[in-house]
Parts: C-alpha cells; sequence; structure tokens
C-alpha cells in the first residue's frame, strides 16, 4: 500500500539565517535599552515594528508568518495578556485579533470570491475577448486596447488574477510574434496595466486594503466610489503614459498581429447567476452613496450569496488567497499598535517634520514608497509606512486621508522588478520580458506616476473638494 510522502522542511539559506539574527536583534534593543521619550508600551512596540521591517525586507520568514507573528507578539507584550504586566494596557488581546476580521478584510473576501468565480466560468476571458475587438487591427491599437481592458478588470478583480487571465488570452498571440522588441513590449503591456489599474478600487490592490483599514482604526472611513473619485484620474493618465512609453519603444504600428477573439461563454444557470450577483455587487459598490450600505457589507453580501446559492462552495473558500488577507491583517494590527502606544508621536517628534513644506513632505513619502516597494513587496512596503504617515498626520495639519491614499498609491506605482508586484512576477515567468527591460519601463512609469501623485493629485483633490 502507498503511502504519501512525508513532506519536508524547507532549508533557510544563509541570508535567512542573517535575516533572522539581525531581527532578533532588533527587537531587542528597545526592550533593552530605555529610548528616551517613549512609554514602556511605546517601547515595546517599537520592539515589535523593527522586527517586523527586518523580517518583510530579508523574508527569512514568508511575509504571511512576519504579519502573525506581529499579533502575536502584541498579544503577549501589548495586551491584557502580556508577559510582562503593564500599567496601562493600550489594547486587548480581541482588538488584536479582530485585525482577522476586520471590515476590509471581509470587503477582499468578496472580491477575491468575485475573482475566482470570473476565473471558474471564464467570464473574465471572455469578456476581455469581446472588449478587444474594437482593437483589433493595428499593432499599437491592440496594445491599447489590451491594457486598458487589463485595468478595467484589475479595479474588480485582483490585479494579479488579472494579469493571469491576460496573458491566458494573449499568450496565442505572443507565441505567434517573433522574439523581439514587439513580443517584449506586448508582454510589458499587461503586468503594467495590471498594476496601475489596480490603484483605482479598494479592491484593486493589497496596499489600497491596508490603508483602508488603518484609516478605518482611527476613524476616517473611505468609500468605494470615493477611493475612486481619488484614485481613477492618476491612473487614466499613468495608463496613457504608460502606452505611450510601451509603444513607443517596442511595438512598430506596422506589427502583424492576428488573434482569435471569438468568445464562448458558458451558458450554465450557475454561470448566470453568478453574473448576476458578480454585476450586482459592483454596482452596489458603485452607488454606495445611494444606499448607505458599506463596501465591506456589500462585500460579504457577494460571500453570502455566493455560497448560499451553491454557486460557490467549500473548495473554493480554501483555494482563496488567504495568505494575502492575514497580511493585509498584520498591517492593520501594526498601524493600530503604533498609534495606541504613542509610538506615532514618538517618531513625529523625532523630526522636524513641520518644517518641512508640505509638498517636500508629499515627496518624501511618496519617493520613500516607490523605493521601498521596489525590492521588497508592495504590500510588505505599505504595512510598514502607511501607519507611520498616519501618524505624521496626527501632529501636521493634513489630512490623515491625503497622507493613507498617497503612500498607498505609491507603493502600488513601484514597479521596476520581478519581485515589487505579483503581476510583474508572472509577466516575467513567461520569459518574453528580460530583467533589463521591465526595470527601465517600470522605473520610468513609477517616475511619471510619483511626480503626478506628489505634485498634481494634492491640490487637485483639494480644488474638487475630496479631501
Amino acid at each position: 500500500m502507498s503511502r504519501t510522502a512525508t513532506p519536508t522542511l524547507p532549508r533557510p539559506s544563509t541570508l535567512q539565517w542573517a535575516g533572522l539574527g539581525l531581527g532578533v536583534v532588533a527587537f531587542l534593543i528597545p526592550l533593552l535599552v530605555d529610548v528616551p521619550g517613549l512609554e514602556p508600551a511605546g517601547q515595546r512596540m517599537l520592539a515589535i515594528f523593527l522586527l517586523a521591517i527586518v523580517l518583510w525586507i530579508t523574508e527569512a520568514i514568508p511575509l504571511v508568518a512576519t504579519a502573525v507573528l506581529v499579533i502575536l507578539l502584541q498579544i503577549l507584550l501589548l495586551s491584557e495578556q502580556a508577559l510582562l504586566p503593564l500599567e496601562q494596557v493600550p489594547l486587548e488581546a480581541r482588538d488584536y485579533l479582530a485585525t482577522l476580521a476586520d471590515p476590509v478584510i471581509v470587503l477582499f473576501l468578496g472580491g477575491f470570491l468575485i475573482a475566482d468565480g470570473a476565473a471558474r466560468f471564464d467570464l473574465d476571458r471572455n469578456l476581455a475577448a469581446v472588449l478587444l475587438r474594437p482593437f483589433v487591427g493595428d499593432a499599437r491599437r491592440l496594445v491599447l486596447g489590451v491594457m486598458a481592458i487589463t485595468a478595467l478588470l484589475s479595479m474588480f478583480v485582483s490585479n494579479t488574477a488579472t494579469t493571469a487571465t491576460m496573458f491566458a488570452v494573449m499568450i496565442p498571440v505572443l507565441a505567434a510574434l517573433p522574439a523581439g522588441r514587439a513580443r517584449t513590449g506586448l508582454a510589458l503591456s499587461i503586468p503594467i496595466a495590471a498594476n496601475v489599474g489596480g490603484i483605482g478600487t479598494p479592491v484593486g490592490s493589497p496596499p489600497n486594503a491596508i490603508a483602508l483599514g488603518a484609516l478605518s482604526a482611527r476613524g476616517e472611513a473611505v468609500s468605494f466610489l470615493g477611493w475612486m473619485l481619488l484614485a481613477v484620474p492618476l491612473m487614466l493618465v499613468v495608463l496613457a503614459a504608460s502606452w505611450w512609453i510601451i509603444t513607443r519603444r517596442y511595438v512598430p504600428s506596422d506589427t502583424p498581429i492576428t488573434l482569435d477573439l471569438t468568445p464562448r461563454f458558458v451558458r450554465s444557470p450557475a454561470a448566470s447567476v453568478f453574473s448576476a450577483i458578480a454585476g450586482l455587487t459592483i454596482l452596489l459598490w458603485l452607488t454606495e452613496p445611494l444606499h448607505g450600505l458599506s463596501s465591506s457589507t456589500v462585500g460579504f453580501f457577494a460571500v453570502v450569496a455566493l455560497l448560499g446559492t451553491q454557486v460557490l462552495g467549500a473548495d473554493d473558500l480554501r483555494k482563496l488567497q488567504w495568505h494575502v488577507l492575514w497580511l493585509v491583517a498584520g498591517g492593520i494590527a501594526l498601524g493600530a499598535g503604533i498609534g495606541a502606544t504613542g509610538m506615532d508621536a514618538w517618531l513625529l517628534g523625532l523630526v522636524a517634520w513641520e518644517r518641512l513644506p508640505t509638498t517636500a513632505l508629499f515627496g518624501l513619502l511618496v519617493l520613500t514608497g516607490l523605493g521601498l516597494s521596489t525590492v521588497i513587496s508592495s504590500s510588505a512596503a505599505a504595512n510598514l509606512l502607511i501607519p507611520l504617515a498616519l501618524g505624521l498626520s496626527s501632529g501636521l495639519a493634513v489630512d490623515p486621508t491625503l497622507l493613507g491614499v498617497l503612500v498607498a498609491i505609491a507603493c502600488a506605482l513601484a514597479m521596476a522588478l520581478p519581485i515589487s508586484t505579483p503581476p510583474n512576477a508572472i509577466a516575467y515567468a513567461t520569459g518574453d520580458i528580460p530583467t533589463r527591460e521591465l526595470a527601465t519601463t517600470g522605473l520610468m512609469v513609477g517616475a511619471i506616476g510619483g511626480v503626478l501623485l506628489a505634485l498634481a493629485m494634492p491640490p487637485l483633490w483639494s480644488a474638487l473638494g475630496l479631501l
């Protein structure tokens, strides 16, 4: 009788061991050395924060493992269950655990189920085929169509799932093109558009969810439509600039491209029910100011409706990207701890932020978000930077929503390396995109988006009364 092979544990690399050692040292220093101006609870939070920084940057353990470790350490050091008692407990253990079911997590849960159902019934692939039809005939126009549809799908389905879907549609086209710049440009257009499109809605990318969760914890609610009003104008401009860069650098207008765009929609009752639920969910998200239901409640409606009608089941729940949800939860818990322990006020006092011109402050935050998200995952960078940015708003006359949105979008705009975002990793794995080309194009798009984000968007948002 055969037996299932016993799984083996991966052997940590030298870099991972070094990261673990450095993380332990960073964790112990605030616990053993008195930090001037910081209360005991703040020193413990600083220890957790430094540990998270090191582990997220070095990836000594998986990103999601660091996220849940943050929550556990907060319970063991900063709650009524603390191993070393505190005179004043900043938050109870249940407050930290509640981040695993934060409303933002529920919102993403609904988005993930809709993405899973769209893939199961081939709705995303067929919809992409139908929408691409008007763009056939000219290579540059086809690239525009690919990017527009990828960005549109990324707004309502995770940018990771959208990238995988669009490559499934375009693989025959890429295979028919000879290896060269046109093939590279067409392949590049998909992850770039997915990254840019992901900034458009709260469910588009994890940094958006992290910002929403951190703002919600501070009593600053941002509606689904409210986020779109802030982000979509920038998204459209950066998308157009990205198309211009890619087509001028890689795709001559006379490039021969043939594409089979015959849709093959699934006609089953289950597919029809799914389409109705997904369409209603998106409609409710877009009309939140009219009916008053929060985007998280609408997302939970999608979960209940899809499971209740048995369109999706337990197997689909097991396949969801739970690691992404828990990573977001860790960031929410980190932000809550920084605010509750007074660490944000302490950090604010380290630099004379009030002496910086407002534009310089915005530029510094955007540059930091872009830089850090380039070398580590955008989710990890957002988890580290958004709580700090919101802490700055406490001592400065700056809207916390503005800072949270700035940092989240900046993190999402970093797309220069395969490790920067999941869409980049998927695209790089196809073998059609050299690292040099991804880095060059990604840096150009990120720089354009960063400059607009720091210099143009804050005054525009203010003039339109959005903030």
